[in-house]
């Protein structure tokens, strides 16, 4: 995960300070140096990270710290609201225009993820804003862009509107539109082309297609491991073209964050979202407060709510509360709920987003292996469907046998049903609870 070398150093800063009944000037001081050295080894904007430690340091040693009940807490809440400012204060959100369609310019360099980010995106307005898209394959230089995107369109069942690679991009971005506005398209979403470093051309090709479409977004695609030369690219384009957005691509990686803390100080441009993998939903909204908690292990909870219900089927969550009060929970209600969990991203990832995960010892460290959860799904199913509903009927042999089937060991298979027991003793226990203290209890999966 991004941020994950910073997240652990300003952690350690602020774990200093958190308990103390008094905060000095010269505690701050020496907090500022380490905060300072930590935002510059994540390859933050040097005149960014001294702005930053200028002003935090001022509003540290001020009277609404000093003097309050709990300074060590204040000045942790200063770092968490000037993080918050410095990536941009609150989530930028994408236009719509007051007559459809919504024009959207993805640009950017070769190898920033541009082509398939403009599939991501549209997916997202598709699924979360139950928008209609329209791609449009512009990039006619680059070999099988084309066809990348065409392969995206079909993959996830989007129109793809693509001239060849003999027609301008500016007569292709211009049709495009007039055939959005036909099928009563709601965004276009225009692929341009990309090149390997900023030069004369692709800029004066990018700002033809910008006069003649006028678009309400001009998104630059950013690859974040790059750093600092994210935040150079983006001043680049924005001078020429005036971005209105940056997506940062595989902020999911082994980055510092250098560039998302970098950007919006530097150029004035909103960070709008950001790329967490490589499937086709693994985009997001960028929301600056919940980056900052994350970075100081304060959890993000609006986000894990939020992937929880695109993953949850409403209907089957009451279903599965009622086999809960009932004691009929069976070994496919568990492997549905493992499959509802699954889609809500890599569970070393879920588990960091818990209000203090940080401090639980080597929780970075922990890879989940989701070929232990495939080994679990394995066990379930070849399991009989009398085995799924009484457990209890799994003897010596039919362990063997399900071991056998499963590609797993008895001792794999004992476990899980020793799990799944000790699981079913606690829903009993919560159902005999007093109705007042069991209120608000949740199936671990759900």
């Amino acid at each position: 995960m991004a941020f994950e070398g910073l997240a652990d150093r300003l952690q350690s800063v602020m774990n200093k300070i958190r308990g103390k009944g008094k905060v000095t000037e010269a505690d701050v001081k020496e907090m500022m140096r380490e905060v300072r050295l930590a935002l510059l080894e994540a390859d933050v904007n040097f005149k960014v990270v001294k702005d930053f430690v200028k002003r935090v340091s001022e509003r540290a040693v001020g009277q609404e710290v000093l003097k309050s009940l709990t300074p060590g807490q204040q000045v942790i809440k200063v770092v968490k609201e000037e993080l918050t400012a410095l990536m941009g204060g609150e989530q930028s959100k994408i236009a719509v225009a007051s007559r459809p369609p919504t024009v959207i310019m993805m640009v950017g360099l070769q190898g920033a993820g541009k082509t398939t980010t403009t599939g991501k995106l549209a997916n997202l307005l598709r699924k979360k804003y139950n928008r209609k898209p329209l791609l449009v394959a512009a990039d006619i230089y680059r070999p099988a862009a084309i066809k990348q995107l065409e392969t995206l369109g079909k993959q996830l069942n989007m129109p793809v509107f693509a001239l060849g690679d003999q027609v301008s991009p500016v007569e292709i971005a211009k049709q495009a539109i007039a055939k959005a506005k036909e099928e009563h398209h709601d965004y276009v979403l225009i692929d341009t082309a990309g090149r390997l470093h900023i030069d004369e051309t692709l800029m004066d090709e990018l700002k033809q297609i910008k006069e003649l479409t006028n678009p309400d977004e001009i998104f630059l695609v950013v690859d974040a491991m790059t750093g600092q030369d994210a935040v150079n690219v983006a001043q680049s384009f924005n001078e020429q073209l005036g971005l209105t957005g940056v997506i940062l691509t595989k902020l999911d990686g082994d980055t510092r964050g250098g560039a998302a803390l970098s950007i919006k100080a530097v150029t004035d441009t909103p960070i709008k979202f950001v790329g967490m993998g490589e499937k086709m939903d693994a985009l997001e909204p960028f929301h600056p407060e919940r980056m900052a908690s994350r970075i100081l292990g304060m959890g993000d909870v609006l986000t894990l709510i939020e992937k929880a219900q695109a993953a949850v089927d409403e209907e089957k969550a009451k279903e599965l509360e009622q086999k809960m009060r009932t004691m009929s929970f069976t070994f496919d209600d568990f492997l549905e709920q493992l499959g509802q969990v699954r889609k809500m991203g890599p569970l070393d990832e879920i588990l960091k987003m818990l209000p203090g995960a940080n401090k639980i010892k080597g929780l970075n460290n922990i890879q989940i292996d989701d070929k232990q959860i495939g080994r679990v799904e394995a066990i379930i199913r070849s399991m009989t469907k009398e085995e799924k509903i009484n457990p209890e009927i799994i003897n010596a042999s039919r362990k063997k046998r399900i071991a056998k089937g499963s590609g797993t060991s008895v001792q794999e298979v004992n476990r899980l049903l020793k799990q799944f027991d000790e699981m079913k003793k606690m829903m009993k226990m919560m159902t005999t609870m007093p109705k007042g203290k069991k209120k608000g209890f949740k199936f671990p999966f759900m």
